[in-house]
Order: structure tokens, then sequence, then C-alpha cells
């Protein structure tokens, strides 16, 4: 009789641990499926269209202790010299080099993505560091990529900018918000625009004068020559 109960005991305990455990698992379930997932089709995102993370590495060298060039070698294969020369100085000391590889090949993936779409998107992210690491990546991993650089180093981000080279400058925008204006040494406005209000789709440009200490725009994202 004693054995019996004692039996039956663990067989419900058994079965009660069961119970809780599927009522866990259903609860759980249900949690997951509750949260959007994205088709089992679709593709993985476009890096074109991914923004840039407070842990994506800046285009400046690490400050600290580097791994010499003597260590820079993957787990497995190898690297080409061309990478070896973009990871020259850059690896921090206690980091995988092949890390610091991807950050900057992701760089030129998001480039060359954006700028199959538009050319101009691609320089004005290269130019307000949208694509961190971009402009150290190009001329190394992505020499293809070139011109987009190119461009983008005639070029500048909006907002204030000290003694510009005077010349006719274009804004790489859509946006209908973009204004700007010319100051001269004495903060006096030499010249400012856009004269009448853009409407979608207008290109807008701006002739910053000869002595011109100040070009200050907001709305306008980047500037290159027109």
């Amino acid at each position: 009789m004693y054995r019996r109960s004692a039996a039956a005991a663990v067989l419900l305990a058994a079965a009660l641990t069961l119970t809780a455990c599927s009522s866990d698992g259903d609860k759980a379930g249900s949690g997951a499926e509750a949260k959007a997932k994205p088709p089992a089709s679709s593709s993985a995102p476009d890096p074109a269209d991914t923004p840039a993370t407070a842990e994506t590495p800046p285009e400046a060298k690490p400050t600290g202790p580097v791994l010499p060039d003597a260590k820079l070698t993957p787990k497995t294969g190898s690297f080409t010299a061309q990478e070896k020369k973009y990871l020259s100085g850059r690896v921090p000391e206690k980091m995988d080099p092949a890390a610091v590889l991807q950050t900057g090949q992701e760089a030129c993936q998001r480039v060359e993505r954006t700028a199959k779409r538009d050319k101009d998107a691609a320089t004005g992210a290269v130019i307000t560091g949208e694509i961190p690491g971009a402009k150290d990546a190009i001329p190394l991993l992505c020499p293809e990529q070139k011109p987009i650089l190119a461009a983008a180093e005639k070029g500048f981000p909006e907002g204030p900018r000290k003694t510009p080279a005077a010349g006719s400058y274009r804004a790489l925008t859509q946006a209908t918000n973009c204004t700007w204006e010319a100051k001269d040494k004495d903060g006096s406005v030499l010249v400012s625009g856009p004269e009448a209000p853009p409407k979608p789709g207008d290109k807008i440009t701006a002739a910053i004068p000869a002595g011109t200490a100040e070009f200050n725009s907001t709305g306008c994202y980047a500037w290159v020559p027109a």
C-alpha cells in the first residue's frame, strides 16, 4: 500500500512537471509568434539601407596598441595584399583582424549598392560620414568606387563652413526646406537662397562669392561643385 502511494505520488509529480513545462513552452511560443517575422523568402537587409550604429568604428585609426603587421593573419585562409594594407595600423591589439576587415567590406557594400540606385546619394553618404569607414575602405577594398570618393572629396556637408572656395555648388538633396547663406568676415550676408521656395525635384544650387568667410546651410544634406 505504501509503495503504491509513493509510486502514485511520483507519477503525479512527474505529470505536473510535464504540464508546467508544456504550459511554459506554449507561452513562449505564443510570445514568439506575436512578434512580427519576415517572410521565409525575404533576403538579408541591404547594407545601403542599414543605418550606422554607435559600435561602428570611425574613420580614424585606433589610438591604443595595435597588432603589428606580422600578426595580421586570419584564423583560416589568408589576406590579400590590399587587405593587409587596409588593416595595417587599424586592428586593436586584442581584436580579430577579420572583424576589422569585415567593417571595411561592409562599408564598400553600402557604397556600391547605394551608388547603383543613386550616385548622388552615395556621394552624400560618404561626405557626411553616413557610411562610416568608406573613405578609408574604398581605395584598398573597392577601388571601383573611387569615382564616388573623388566626387565626395570635392564636396562638404551642410552646416557652417569657414572660408569656402568660391564657385557654384549643388545640394545633394530632394528636400524642399534647404536654405543657405554666405557671409563676409563682418558677418554681413553677401547672398542667400534659394530665391524662391523649391518644388519637389528641383535642383538647389548656391553661388558662393569670393570673399565669403562663412557659408552656412540647413536641410541641404551635402554640397558638391555644380
